[in-house]
């Protein structure tokens, strides 16, 4: 495809946006990055700490409201600024209409990508049907925006082999993310049983700064550390006995289902359609209750040999066919 400048707004989370402009660079476009939504500074978080979250915590709508016209009124002027060929929106719907018309007036060819599922945002019906491209992690979400003939379609989350990280071995079984229900639970199961078990996140750490991050007073009772950066993760799942990963009801498949097997980790996943990309038994470890999660978990510590093949035939298949590289052309053929 011809080689194209590309602006590229995206959450700052994790850095995905890095990751997937760095995919399409090596193709040869021009790409500039957006996170709309980054804190930068020590400053910059407690402002959005006080100013946003506080009102919501308090049960007032000010908060967000304050927050989407900032957030929105940067990425307007990167819009303003870039004067692209393609604008790639990832997620967006924490920005407003004045965003959409700016991008609607730049004459720019669009994408808008979902890795989330829209019954997990705040999008404006009207602002979801104008866009003349979507593309989602969810099959559900696609078969929906088609059925509204709406054009649509299904592109796979992935891993960014770029990243470089040094595997930390342990003997524990690994969670690495956010803290829901089911995954507490699974994980203090786990504990409960004697398996060696650690999660990794503001959500689930005791220390007093990630409590007051996370507006609470309590913590699980699961063995915890704090927030790690991404290559670190990759590190950290590499090096375990195995890493959970814990859909509950998600409809497409997060991005760590990608990266445990890319970074060289087994994956326990709670998926039996993850026939679809990996082999199960072969490539990654899929449990249907907590029972066999306990199973698998215990064989994995006691065994790592046979752990460490099946984590290296994951791997493969990963780096084969499932990172950002090879989504390029999907995002390609959805803007064009």
């Amino acid at each position: 495809m011809t080689a194209r400048r590309i602006l590229l707004v995206a959450p700052a989370f994790h850095g995905y946006g890095d990751s997937i402009a760095g995919a399409l660079r090596r193709v040869g476009h021009e790409v500039s990055v957006h996170p709309y939504d980054l804190n930068a500074t020590t400053g910059d978080k407690l402002r959005s700490k006080v100013l946003h979250e506080l009102p919501s915590r308090l049960g007032s709508t000010l908060g967000e409201q304050a927050r989407m016209r900032t957030l929105t009124a940067r990425a307007v002027a990167a819009v303003r600024a870039s004067r692209p060929d393609v604008i790639v929106t990832v997620k967006g719907d924490v920005l407003g209409t004045h965003y959409w018309e700016a991008v609607d007036a730049s004459g720019a060819h669009q994408l808008l990508w979902l890795y989330d599922e829209l019954s997990r945002m705040e999008f404006d019906d009207e602002i979801l049907i104008s866009r003349p491209s979507i593309v989602s992690y969810s099959p559900h979400d696609v078969a929906e925006l088609s059925r509204r003939r709406l054009r649509a379609a299904h592109v796979l989350d992935a891993f960014d082999h770029t990243v470089t990280f040094t595997p930390i071995r342990s003997n524990e079984l690994v969670f690495v993310g956010a803290r829901y229900a089911d995954r507490e639970r699974i994980l203090t199961t786990l504990h409960r049983a004697g398996v060696p078990v650690r999660a990794y996140g503001r959500d689930w750490s005791s220390h007093p700064i990630d409590r007051l991050r996370t507006w609470r007073l309590r913590s699980p009772q699961v063995p915890s550390a704090r927030d790690v950066p991404r290559g670190t993760a990759y590190g950290i799942t590499a090096g375990a006995v195995a890493a959970l990963n814990s859909h509950t009801d998600q409809d497409g498949f997060t991005m760590r289902t990608y990266e445990i097997p890319g970074s060289g980790g087994l994956q326990l996943i709670d998926r039996p359609d993850v026939d679809q990309i990996y082999a199960p038994g072969e490539e990654v470890l899929v449990f249907a209750s907590d029972e066999e999660l306990v199973e698998l978990s215990r064989r994995a510590c006691a065994d790592r040999a046979w752990a460490t093949q099946i984590a290296e035939r994951g791997q493969r298949r990963t780096l084969a066919e499932h990172t950002f590289d090879h989504r390029v052309p999907v995002l390609e053929a959805a803007w064009g």
